[in-house]
């Protein structure tokens, strides 16, 4: 093989070579340009399909966020679960709650009452601390009567109902009389006694929850008459209102109504009769309101046909503006403008106005929170309870504290006419704020009472607190002689009643026959048998034990086994309450 030969082979390998490396590069030309296509056809899809992958992506953020509400809420609603159960599941939960809401509405209307009173206070005596240092006594005077409500027995109470109803009757009398009732704007209302003034007004109010309920509660049989529930608390009510309207008094007027309608509702009143009774009150508030001139006004004003900014009107515009002046923060404790003479009465019924300019829309809410809780404390007690007394006058107390607070920010903030009735514990009025302590010293009372309360005190005892101030273990509710021997009557009537089964059924008894005794609770209407039992048949149904060692049987039931001496109950004292 020669040189030439050698090298044409590799010249023609050389050829065959770059031939391939130009096939190669072709063959990538054509891939390149195939991707190209290819991402313009992938680009011309996803802008068809942008607005339903939007869409999508819209849909999924509402999930997101609905998803997260949901779990805020669970969390939110399992914590408020755990503070309930934590909190109000404790034996003396309610009564703790009373105490703590006295104290915290105590001290929030000496705070407001010194910050709304120091300027007309300084204006007028010279010196800014006047009405606040009254209103310090009274409260005072509120916290010891308070403590003295809370060891009352409810015996004693009772007792003490009737006495307590016919003093507040004569002290109104007397306020009328010139010379010992104190003449002040054009109304005879005060007693003057050791230079501080006594409102007999406010006394009635607590006399009437206290009598009202003892007697409706002394009357709870299921087959009450209409007759037995007005009678006497309608003439008696009727009586006091007539002495307050003479003072006059048109706002203290109103409350006694509501304290007589409560009573009734709680009672079982018929719906129908308290529905008239509600419209003759109506009736005659509207009738007292345009006898006088400047109550006319005021409502004349409300309802728009008075438009006069500085005659009726000015109050209540006053105190609008002043709201409006704290917007959400408040100006800020003691910098309110309209106690400045602005605002008539800043101090006492619209002290609401200033607490709203100073403390702004949170404190507004903080004191609308605090009375809502005071409310729902105040009808838990009365559910709890077992003794038909307290059921009705705690529930009575309850509204009558609530109303008054929302009347008085009602008209405060313009969704009701001026009716001078004060916000409870906030506002200045010395007489009122020791009336409401004792009220609330009664809730409290009430709350140590309920049937968990007493076990938790009589098992565990007194805590530090109760040691510290002596307070009494509560008694147990015990049905007095002449219910027990009405349940009983009721219960035979029932199994009377009753008509034979055959012995292998189970007889369906009313809850009367199985011993379940009468307990009423608000709202039913009525008188409900789930409470009190009394099938245990009474020590004074059995004989005296025979000289051979046996007693007698039951004089209900001459067919029961004769007992033996060792289970034979006690021979029952005068005293015995079962």
């Amino acid at each position: 093989m020669t040189v030439a030969t050698i090298s044409g082979a590799a010249a023609s390998g050389v050829a065959d070579t770059d031939t391939d490396t130009d096939t190669l590069a072709a063959n990538d030309d054509g891939v390149d340009e195939t991707d190209d296509l290819a991402e313009a056809g992938s680009t011309g899809r996803s802008g068809g399909t942008r607005g339903e992958s939007g869409s999508a992506a819209r849909r999924g953020g509402r999930r997101s966020h609905e998803s997260i509400l949901s779990v805020v809420g669970q969390s939110i609603g399992g914590a408020i679960t755990r503070v309930r159960d934590g909190v109000l599941g404790r034996p003396l939960a309610s009564y703790h709650l009373i105490v703590t809401l006295a104290v915290l509405l105590t001290v929030i209307g000496l705070v407001m009452v010194l910050s709304a009173s120091s300027v007309e206070g300084y204006a007028e005596d010279g010196s800014a601390y006047g009405k606040f240092t009254q209103q310090v006594v009274f409260a005072a005077l509120g916290a010891i009567l308070f403590y003295v409500a809370l060891r009352l027995p409810v015996r004693f109470l009772r007792r003490f109902a009737g006495p307590a109803m016919t003093l507040a009757t004569i002290l109104l009398m007397l306020v009328l009389v010139p010379g010992i009732g104190t003449l002040s704007q054009g109304a005879r209302r005060w007693f003057v006694v050791a230079g501080l003034s006594v409102q007999p007004s406010e006394l009635a109010k607590l006399a009437l929850c206290v009598w009202g309920a003892h007697l409706l509660a002394s009357r709870r049989r299921l087959d009450a008459s209409l007759k037995e529930l007005l009678l006497p608390l309608l003439p008696v009510s009727a009586l006091i209102c007539l002495l307050i309207i003479l003072e006059p008094n048109l706002s203290t007027t109103i409350t006694v109504a509501i304290i007589v309608g409560a009573l009734l509702w709680f009672a079982g009143l018929p719906l129908r009769v308290f529905v008239s009774f509600v419209i003759a009150a109506v009736i005659a508030a509207v009738i007292l309101a345009m006898v006088a001139g400047y109550r006319s006004q005021r409502v004349m004003s409300f309802l728009g046909n008075v438009d006069d900014p500085q005659g009726a009107g000015y109050q209540a515009r006053q105190a609008r503006y002043a709201l409006a002046n704290g917007g959400f923060w408040g100006v800020g404790l003691g910098q309110s403008r309209a106690k400045w003479n602005y605002l008539p009465n800043a101090h006492n019924d619209f002290i609401f106005a200033i607490i709203g300019e100073e403390l702004g829309l949170i404190g507004g809410l903080i004191v609308v929170a605090l009375f809502g809780l005071l409310a729902y404390v105040g009808f838990r007690i009365s559910r709890r309870s077992v003794d038909p007394f307290l059921q009705l006058m705690t529930s009575t107390i309850t509204v009558l504290i609530t109303a008054q607070a929302l009347i008085n920010i009602g008209y405060v903030v313009g969704l009701l006419p001026v009716t001078g009735i004060q916000l409870p514990l906030l506002s200045a009025g010395g007489t009122s704020t020791l009336t409401m302590l004792v009220m609330l010293g009664l809730l409290a009372s009430a709350a140590r009472h309920e049937p968990e309360a007493v076990v938790a005190l009589t098992v565990g005892g007194e805590g530090r607190v109760g040691r510290l101030l002596r307070l009494s273990p509560p008694v147990p509710f015990a049905p007095s002689r002449v219910d027990a021997l009405r349940r009983r009557l009721s219960q035979r009537d029932d199994q009377r009643a009753v008509p034979p089964t055959r012995s292998g059924d189970r007889r369906r008894t009313s809850p009367a026959a199985r011993g379940r005794g009468s307990a009423w609770k608000p709202g039913d209407g009525a008188w409900n048998t789930a409470a009190v039992n009394v099938s245990a048949p009474h020590p004074s149904s059995w004989r005296a034990p025979r000289p051979g060692g046996s007693a007698g049987a039951p004089r209900s039931s001459a067919r029961r086994s004769a007992p033996t001496r060792s289970n034979a109950p006690a021979p029952r004292s005068r005293g015995y309450r079962r």
